[in-house]
């Protein structure tokens, strides 16, 4: 799998897999997520926000890595990759103010605001790439760029008590 490809690929919950075993008429066991009671409330909020930029910027640039992938050199006229890039550059636009306006509440610590707002201003480069058409190897390097600022994020969220 590309770096293109694997952007963002770090959820904040997985999918187990159904238990042959198990009683289908059993109600579904609820499970808390991982979090300390004494968290702070602001990095509780910014860091559940961030959670779901990840998924829905993940969810969309994938599907734009994969139509790109699909083609020996960058095929920026092909219909699936034109209209994938328009909806993956829109995921990290929104995703990117979304991410910045939770790292700018009131009361969001340093050390997890930090690591979003250069999250955001990542996936703003990006974005900015894919929309002047920009080569793999440079798309694959600000990719790993913006999946190391949210490895940071989420590890000053769960430093915080909490998760991303």
């Amino acid at each position: 799998m590309s770096t293109v490809t694997s952007l963002l690929l770090i959820p904040h919950a997985a999918a187990q897999p159904a238990d042959a075993l198990a009683d289908p008429s059993a109600p579904p066991v609820q499970v808390a997520t991982p979090g300390n009671d004494n968290a702070d409330p602001a990095a509780v909020a910014a860091c559940s926000q961030f959670a779901e930029v990840l998924d829905s910027t993940a969810l969309y640039y994938g599907d734009f890595a994969d139509s790109l992938d699909g083609f020996a050199a960058e095929n920026y006229s092909d219909p699936a990759v034109e209209s994938s890039n328009v909806m993956g550059r829109t995921a990290l636009r929104q995703g990117a103010g979304v991410a910045m306006a939770a790292a700018s509440g009131p009361g969001v610590p340093p050390a997890v605001a930090d690591p979003m707002r250069q999250w955001s201003v990542d996936a703003t480069k990006l974005l900015i790439k894919m929309g002047l058409r920009g080569g793999r190897d440079t798309l694959n390097a600000t990719a790993d760029e913006l999946n190391n600022d949210a490895v940071a994020t989420q590890q000053a969220c769960a430093d915080a008590g909490t998760h991303a």
